[in-house]
């Protein structure tokens, strides 16, 4: 006689398998956690011992964030390991922008039905990319929502905690004009401004992401599943107080991420021409036909971090963070402007 179909997995949510699926993770989740993570794997919170030795008044740092639409590209090419490693990348960067390390970070994925081979890509993506910024993966959430995704569908999200010792926040109240803007590459569209690039290169364009880019040795979906970077690690290598600021290029480009960090009369000027911009952003303006402004307001062109420090300590900077000097800081009133 056949086993009878539990009503719940009829109804297309089956919680053997996302059992089953929890317990063969635990290897990828435990090989980010240090002495600082206690408790078991799979309870009702995760448990991180907060011990903070050398910190005079350590400050929590928090963010959340997503992938986007670049999980769309990650559908279409059936290659799931590296969205797993941009989230995390891009949750981390957003708090070294405050001179933060991370701590942990806690993953959601809502999906219209769990896939096992799916299920461990993500996961492998993120746990190597958490053990590369020294994060502990901390818990998740898995929700298998049928009716709300497309089939072989699912969202991606995060949430990472990080510590900064309060007297070593970086927060942009010391740019002063006179003060050098530094330029840090990125590796591609990093994870903003999918649905435009998408609508130009698969709609406009007729490609598909097993196409050549022009003038490339790469496919078009390798190209924009290049992984977002981590810059982290390279940014803790410059002396303490040595950077006045730091805004991580992401969705609103140059023109709407540097002004958050500035005060009310200071202008960042951006010379364009200081870096080459990537083909991919070269081929997205020209056959989208996008206005220039729009396109450093939608993406990163290029640069994925900017740091701001003094021109005495400009060329050491640049030279630790392997930046160019992209700008400089000018009396103003909280605007970036743009030199073509």
């Amino acid at each position: 006689m056949t086993k009878k179909q539990k009503a719940y997995a009829g109804a297309g949510v089956d919680v053997d398998l996302a059992n089953k699926l929890k317990r063969g993770i635990s290897a990828l989740v435990r090989q980010t956690h240090g002495p600082q993570v206690l408790g078991k794997i799979g309870g009702f919170g995760g448990l991180f011992r907060a011990s903070f030795p050398g910190m005079r008044e350590p400050v929590l740092v928090a963010s959340v964030d997503g992938v986007g639409t670049k999980l769309k590209i990650a559908f279409a090419l059936d290659k799931h390991d590296t969205v797993g490693a941009d989230l995390v990348n891009h949750c981390v960067d957003d708090i070294a922008v405050l001179g933060a390390r991370p701590l942990f970070f806690l993953d959601y994925i809502g999906c219209e039905r769990l896939e096992a081979r799916v299920f461990q890509q993500l996961l492998r993506g993120l746990s190597r990319a958490c053990r590369r910024a020294g994060c502990a993966l901390l818990g998740g959430e898995t929700a298998q929502l049928p009716g709300m995704y497309r089939k072989g569908e699912y969202d991606l999200a995060g949430c990472i905690v990080g510590v900064v010792d309060r007297t070593k926040i970086i927060d942009g109240s010391r740019i002063k004009p006179g003060d050098v803007i530094l330029g840090l590459a990125s590796n591609g569209l990093h994870t903003n401004g999918y649905s435009l690039a998408r609508k130009i290169l698969f709609e406009k364009m007729r490609l598909k992401p097993s196409s050549r880019l022009p003038g490339s040795t790469i496919t078009l979906g390798e190209e924009l599943l290049r992984v977002h970077k981590n810059y982290q690690p390279l940014l803790a290598k410059v002396p303490g107080g040595v950077i006045k600021g730091l805004a991580h290029i992401t969705g609103g480009g140059l023109t709407d991420n540097l002004p958050r960090i500035l005060s009310a009369n200071c202008d960042a000027v951006i010379d364009t021409k200081s870096w080459r911009v990537p083909r991919i952003f070269q081929i997205l303006q020209k056959n989208g036909n996008v206005d220039a402004q729009e396109m450093y307001q939608v993406f990163n062109m290029g640069i994925g971090m900017v740091a701001v420090v003094a021109e005495r300590d400009a060329s050491r900077t640049m030279s630790i963070l392997r930046a160019k000097r992209i700008g400089r800081i000018e009396p103003g009133s909280g605007k970036v402007r743009l030199k073509f």
